[in-house]
């Protein structure tokens, strides 16, 4: 075994044959460094993705969140509100109404979310230090509100201009005959004062203090479709749903926080299984280059390889030769790749270089569990490759 790895170790220094063995030989290692190096940088930029989606679905659902059971008007909110204010497991909640708005400016126009949130939302989700541009509302005003960047761009509004008021159209419910646009409609005009990044789950939002929600809705000043917790300990956030729901009854639904997001992570896992997979496929392609190097080598060293068979070694011994020949060049595609990647990732974090935006950097982040993943995609493929085409004819070293 000794006499096999050393071997196969002055095979792959050495000088070979010909120029096109040697050539063949250095494109495989080279070819699994730009692999692994690919690899490791797709995934270390996932991480950072997620990581941020992370942080904006933690921002928009909290650790319990209370809706009716039937339609969207919590009941009995006197009684809610006072139990969650003697509840010491409770550190904060706040009172939530979410409905689609149209929502226009001059001649742009914009279907929207408008989520109306109390005073107290901030102790709950803090949103505002999301806030890259303006300011979040003091509530002082119910028309002052903050709107995600990308609707707020696309309908080229202005961000704490004095000036410039954007209209929200909610349709009014009932029946009768309709005479004119107030008949069917109730119309507000906001202000925006800050704007905020926008994902998956924030997009196309509004977030207005709830009582401008409760004026185009024509609702009463308690009333709220929602009313967002926050716990001390998220941990315990099962045993104290448990708790409210026996004091509460059943004219309500709780869930907590992975509940309301198991949408979302199902297809975060589903993107990052389909980037192990893709990847995975181009580390599995790039190793025929290896099964390339390791046969052309066979034919390079026929002659040592007889020279070998006559001072004692065996089939199993020459396959040996060739299998440990075909794994350091792995090892070294490997170790080559992930220091390269490394570098890439960390000139990522610290400059910021390469932009997913004007504004916004593509975000990395470098776990360890990372480098296991890369590695072992990378070895168990290499292995395989090798273990293959390591396998020695017996005619051929017999062949004179």
């Amino acid at each position: 075994m000794k006499n096999a790895f050393y071997i196969a170790s002055r095979y792959l220094i050495s000088k070979k044959g010909s120029t096109a063995v040697t050539f063949i030989t250095w494109l495989a290692a080279f070819a699994m460094v730009a692999a692994v190096a690919a690899m490791f940088i797709i995934i270390s930029v996932f991480s950072g993705l997620e990581e941020i989606n992370n942080q904006m679905i933690t921002n928009l659902h909290a650790d319990l969140t209370i809706k009716s059971k039937s339609g969207k008007i919590l009941p009995e909110m006197n009684k809610i509100q006072s139990t969650l204010r003697k509840d010491t497991d409770i550190v904060s909640f706040s009172k939530i109404i979410e409905e689609k708005v149209y929502l226009g400016y001059k001649d742009n126009g914009e279907i929207a979310y408008l989520r109306g949130v109390d005073s107290a939302y901030t102790n709950v989700n803090p949103i505002d230090k999301n806030i890259f541009y303006g300011k979040y509302p003091d509530f002082h005003y119910s028309n002052e509100v903050i709107m995600e960047n990308g609707l707020d761009n696309r309908l080229s509004l202005p961000v704490n201009s004095s000036q410039d008021f954007a209209t929200v159209l909610m349709p009014k419910p009932g029946k009768g005959i309709i005479q004119q646009e107030n008949d069917i409609f109730n119309k507000k005009e906001i202000y925006v004062s800050g704007v905020f990044p926008g994902n998956d789950q924030l997009d196309n939002y509004i977030i207005a203090p709830i009582e401008l929600a409760q004026e185009l809705l024509d609702l009463p000043k308690d009333a709220a479709y929602q009313i967002v917790i926050k716990l001390k300990n998220p941990a315990n956030s099962g045993i104290v749903k448990l708790s409210l729901l026996k004091t509460l009854g059943d004219q309500i639904v709780i869930k907590t926080k992975s509940e309301e997001n198991a949408a979302f992570w199902k297809m975060i896992n589903t993107e990052k299984l389909m980037i192990y997979l893709i990847f995975g496929l181009v580390i599995f392609i790039t190793t025929f280059n290896l099964a390339g190097a390791i046969t052309i080598l066979q034919l390079d060293k026929k002659e040592q390889a007889k020279s070998l068979i006559a001072l004692g070694f065996n089939m199993k011994n020459l396959r040996m030769i060739y299998f440990f020949t075909g794994l350091l060049i792995v090892l070294l595609g490997i170790l080559c790749g992930l220091i390269l990647g490394s570098l890439i990732c960390f000139l990522q974090i610290y400059t910021g270089w390469i932009k997913a935006s004007e504004t916004l950097a593509f975000p990395v982040r470098i776990d360890i569990i990372n480098y296991f993943i890369v590695s072992g995609i990378a070895i168990f493929f290499g292995l395989s490759i090798s273990f293959i085409f390591s396998k020695v004819n017996k005619k051929y070293i017999s062949d004179n």
